[in-house]
């Protein structure tokens, strides 16, 4: 058997485009916004959204060249930061078999990888769900 999940709010879906690289700051700002006012959330991520949290795009994206000094946090980082202030709040899950079959096999340690089967028991630990992304 599995470990357990936790009973949250709502439960996020992350499903690819465009919610596979920093476009997704939307969706991590609802997220903040749904833990500041004391909402459990639990994140799926699939397809290509398992790439958010992949330690090979570092704490900082590349520099911008109309803000040389300014530094951008790469969206592992945003995640990372969110759990670390939200602990008790937030998971963070990423599809096992979206993450392999994308080669992604660096996520941040705090991302649980689960297999597919184990997406019904998340389901059922959560009061609503909202899907965002393509299937």
């Amino acid at each position: 058997m599995g470990r357990p999940v936790p009973h949250t709010d709502v439960m996020v879906i992350l499903m690819g485009a465009p919610h596979e690289s920093d476009q997704t700051t939307s969706v991590l700002r609802l997220l903040q916004a749904m833990l500041e006012r004391g909402g459990r959330v639990q994140v799926w991520t699939c397809g290509y959204a398992t790439h958010l949290t992949r330690q090979a795009l570092g704490a900082a994206k590349q520099r911008n060249i109309a803000s040389w000094t300014t530094s951008y946090p790469s969206t592992a980082t945003l995640v990372q930061d969110l759990l670390a202030a939200f602990p008790d709040q937030l998971y963070w899950y990423g599809c096992q078999f979206c993450s392999d079959d994308r080669g992604v096999h660096d996520h941040v340690p705090e991302v649980i990888l689960r297999r597919p089967s184990s997406f019904a028991a998340n389901s059922a630990a959560t009061g609503k769900t909202l899907m965002v992304g393509v299937i």
